[in-house]
């Protein structure tokens, strides 16, 4: 057995083996048997170990087949129908509980997220002017699976959906409100939301600040976070052969140490995070979906709706996942990717084009002013905007960096590390710009015409308040309604596959029962958080398993140091 510090570099082949490459070399397996990864092509640093993809799994058949890892399976969904059991049980005793740990977690540990955000931007853009960069996924050899407009639409579709419908709207407004005001002091303590020092009295400025706080939180801090878990997976496993689990990730920290407690400690915590990390999305969707349907066909605004809605989507969900990416998951994204832009492309032509041009290179500039000072955690008083905005922001996203990060891993096989930086990290975030800028941008300019609808509104109704003063209202709040419930289903299904690849020890198109019970449980467990807390309760579940699962990703960004230097050794 080699020794950890010193992987063994060979080709993908050995002399007379045939050279297994591309989408095809799965095609002479049973048709019910897990598909391995495609082996590197072209000379890479592959580590040699002794462990074998699949050796703890647990395999039978009784009804239905499954193949599932032992430790990682049991110990991760034991306990978390454990927690939809109690949530369910006492649901109305526990919203003080959730309420308690996220403003613990968010309120004493906000400096510890944002430098860690801090780390993985500065990594990212790093390696894309680091010589690093040329390193292509899968070995110098491979070549992409996926178109750039496929794979583009499944990354952005995966990765933000639902987020931009409900706060591409709400959270602009927010901030232009509160920055307008400017701080307010109660019994010397500041108790307002504005970021930073606000910009009171000066809407112009309010708007910059407002749009800069936004982008802040959408731009390249969250993609950062997803870049590091896609490349680190991606590099591990397409490179180095190891299986697609987070615990790959620590060959270079752990060694053959990974595949025993620490590895399996590893991959149940990235679990946690992922299938927290969506609950909160799905219940962020449900809301907005319900909060729709009620604006247009005054459907009852309740948690028996949202419940009914949840069922029904994940149903869809459940559907579209045992179709798998290339049926389900990719013509989904790339149908609504179509149809997202559709609505953008409408608001920008009968809103105001002029303000939302101008406004675009103008918020950019101002959150390129802007982003030092937000990135700093320390000796500021915005202690509202920075707990309740930014340290969950950047929970959230981590807990979520899991299921994006393996998702988007396993359709990038065959990019470059810069081309794979650049296409996840810099272009996503000036499409997030664009959209705050047009969605935000718009509600801001219609508040300052007199229309006061929006500041009125709930965050889950501001888009509709806003679609409401533009033509043909019902027809783009009804677009606006199959978006969410299609992000919905996006992110849910996609979630389902990654969260099985980890509890089925790294193996990729495992059977179909063990996809559906994890679509099944991410519904159950957005039900169960709902009626016990609503979004406080997700919220808080999403931040406790981010919060542990950040100390994994600083871990991460070593390790892809490490494992592109041997690569790059090994290309020259």
């Amino acid at each position: 057995m080699a020794d950890p510090e010193e992987p063994v570099s060979r080709d993908p082949a050995e002399p007379g083996e045939p050279l297994v490459t591309g989408p095809d070399f799965v095609e002479d397996l049973p048709e019910d048997e897990p598909a391995p990864l495609p082996a590197p092509e072209g000379v890479t640093d592959v580590i040699d170990t002794d462990y074998e993809i699949g050796q703890d799994n647990l395999t039978d058949q009784f009804v239905l087949k499954f193949d599932v890892h032992r430790p990682v399976f049991t110990i991760s969904s034991l306990i978390i129908i454990g927690i939809v059991l109690v949530t369910l049980i006492f649901q109305h005793d526990l919203d003080p509980f959730f309420n308690g740990m996220r403003d613990f977690l968010t309120g004493k540990l906000d400096w510890f997220f944002m430098l860690a955000g801090n780390v993985f931007v500065l990594l990212c853009l790093g390696l894309i002017v680091s010589p690093l960069g040329s390193v292509r996924l899968g070995g110098p050899e491979a070549t992409p699976d996926f178109s750039l407009l496929s794979w583009f639409s499944m990354l952005f579709a995966a990765g933000m959906g639902i987020g931009l419908m409900f706060y591409g709207v709400s959270e602009p407004m927010s901030h232009f409100d509160t920055s307008l005001v400017g701080p307010v002091i109660e019994d010397g303590v500041r108790t307002d939301w504005a970021p930073l020092m606000g910009a009171p009295g000066d809407e112009l400025a309010a708007r910059r600040l407002g749009m800069a706080a936004t982008i802040y939180h959408w731009g390249l801090h969250p993609w950062a976070t997803y870049a590091v878990v896609a490349l680190a997976l991606a590099l591990f496993s397409y490179n180095k052969g190891l299986p697609l689990t987070m615990r790959s990730v620590f060959y270079p920290i752990l060694g053959e140490r990974i595949w025993g407690w620490p590895g399996h400690l590893i991959d149940i915590l990235a679990v946690f995070a992922t299938i927290f990390g969506l609950a909160t999305s799905l219940g962020f969707g449900a809301q907005q979906a319900t909060a729709g349907f009620n604006f247009l066909f005054n459907w009852p605004n309740n948690n028996t709706t949202m419940v009914i809605l949840i069922v029904v989507v994940t149903g869809i969900a459940t559907m579209s996942v045992i179709l798998g990416v290339d049926k389900g998951v990719k013509r989904l994204s790339e149908a609504n990717m179509m149809l997202a832009f559709a609505l953008l492309l409408f608001v920008i032509l009968v809103g105001p084009t002029l303000a939302i041009f101008n406004g675009f290179a103008g918020n950019l500039a101002s959150y390129t002013r802007e982003f030092l000072p937000l990135s700093n955690p320390f000796g500021r008083t915005d202690d509202n905007f920075r707990h309740g905005w930014t340290a969950f922001y950047w929970a959230w996203w981590i807990s979520w960096s899991p299921f994006v990060g393996m998702f988007i891993a396993r359709v990038s096989r065959g990019r470059t590390v810069r081309q794979f930086l650049i296409s996840v990290l810099l272009v996503p975030a000036l499409v997030c710009v664009l959209w705050m800028t047009t969605f935000g941008g718009t509600a801001i300019s219609l508040t300052l015409g007199g229309f006061e609808g929006i500041s009125d509104a709930a965050l889950e109704l501001k888009l509709f308040a806003m679609l409401s003063q533009l033509p043909l209202v019902s027809i783009t709040s009804f677009i606006g309604i199959i978006l969410v419930l299609v992000f919905f289903i996006t992110s849910s299904d996609s979630g389902s596959l990654v969260i099985d690849t980890i509890a089925a020890g790294g193996k990729v198109n495992s059977p179909v029962p063990q996809r559906i019970f994890w679509c099944s449980l991410e519904g159950l467990i957005a039900i169960a958080l709902m009626l016990a807390g609503g979004l406080g309760a997700l919220q808080a579940m999403a931040v406790s398993t981010g919060f542990p699962f950040t100390f994994v990703l600083l871990g991460a960004c070593w390790s892809i140091v490490q494992g592109l230097r041997n690569e790059r050794r090994k290309l020259m």
